[in-house]
């Protein structure tokens, strides 16, 4: 049986191009000497696009492809796909959520506990042979005890980080487009506010042009000088050069983050900061939980084409006549 076509953008898990390879006819466009001429010769017969990690796929590109059905995104956060054409146009776009919630959210109370305790900085005083030269490391200036964490974005992952700072009796409440019902965490409809009387601020809002920059200068003032910043989220909701200055200034104490505005690339002046806490982007980098999401990159394809509608459509998109 002739296989369909389906496009890749970028290089994907072994285990979901072995199993595309096998179900599909698939053109890799990272590939190609020339993307443009490839799209030109196999644009009709794309039904289907796989997208990995920060891989662009917009309206102009969507629209070269008449035939495309479906836009399967390896991630939760689906903010380089134009979710909105797709939909517009009667195209789903499906991203991988629920998989990978427990993961981020103990990353991030990972970083919560590393920032407030200073625990990255301290290892790196004993290893740095300080302890034993110059003494015991200095007292933590803060502590999980009496603070209170505002998270942004009460969705599957805020609410895993919510339930995680219950067991540790830490106060909690959020931001979002709007109150949800069934919660019990206090709601803010104002950012800033939220920002002025919590003292931990976690973020876990998706990327686009909504989200863009919300946390600027002026909410970093309000977090003010014994506020923690913490980003799961992504590197785009959060004004970088304003960071990096709200940290040297001592307006805010500290930040957390697993995402940058330009990733790979980070801030120079954040590596230098010996009390601020980095990672590579790796909160949901588990061979565990990156093998349930490329795997539901897949079935998302297949189921569509078997049955008419794929497991985890986004929100842009929930329906599509079959």
């Amino acid at each position: 049986m002739t296989k369909r076509h389906l496009l890749m953008t970028g290089p994907l898990m072994r285990m979901v191009m072995q199993q595309l390879d096998a179900a599909f006819e698939v053109h890799r466009l990272w590939e190609a000497a020339d993307p443009d001429a490839l799209i030109a010769e196999v644009g009709d017969k794309i039904e289907a696009i796989a997208v990995g990690m920060h891989s662009n796929v917009d309206g102009p590109l969507m629209s070269r492809l008449p035939n495309l059905k479906i836009v399967s995104n390896f991630g939760v956060g689906y903010d380089t796909v134009d979710a909105k054409w797709a939909g517009k146009n009667g195209i789903y776009v499906t991203n991988t959520p629920d998989v990978l919630t427990e993961e981020v959210a103990d990353t991030a109370l990972g970083l919560i506990l590393s920032t407030v305790r200073q625990l990255s900085e301290s290892e790196r005083y004993l290893r740095a042979g300080r302890w034993e030269k110059d003494g015991p490391f200095p007292l933590s200036k803060a502590t999980l005890r009496d603070r209170r964490v505002g998270i942004i974005g009460l969705g599957r992952i805020g609410k895993a980080i919510a339930k995680r700072l219950d067991a540790f009796r830490v106060p909690v409440v959020y931001h979002g487009r709007s109150e949800q019902a069934q919660v019990d965490y206090g709601y803010y409809p104002d950012l800033a506010k939220m920002a002025r009387d919590v003292d931990i601020l976690v973020n876990v809002a998706p990327g686009g042009p909504a989200t863009h920059h919300m946390i600027n200068a002026a909410i970093l003032d309000e977090l003010g000088p014994d506020g923690i910043l913490i980003n799961v989220g992504r590197g785009s909701v959060v004004d970088e050069k304003a960071l990096v200055a709200a940290l040297k200034d001592g307006r805010i104490l500290s930040a957390g983050l697993d995402v940058f505005e330009s990733e790979p690339h980070v801030p120079a002046e954040l590596i230098a900061m010996e009390h601020v806490v980095l990672l590579p982007h790796v909160g949901s980098a588990s061979v565990f939980t990156r093998n349930q999401m490329g795997q539901l990159v897949v079935d998302n394809i297949t189921t569509y084409f078997e049955t008419g509608k794929p497991i985890t459509p986004v929100a842009e998109t929930p329906i599509r006549n079959a």
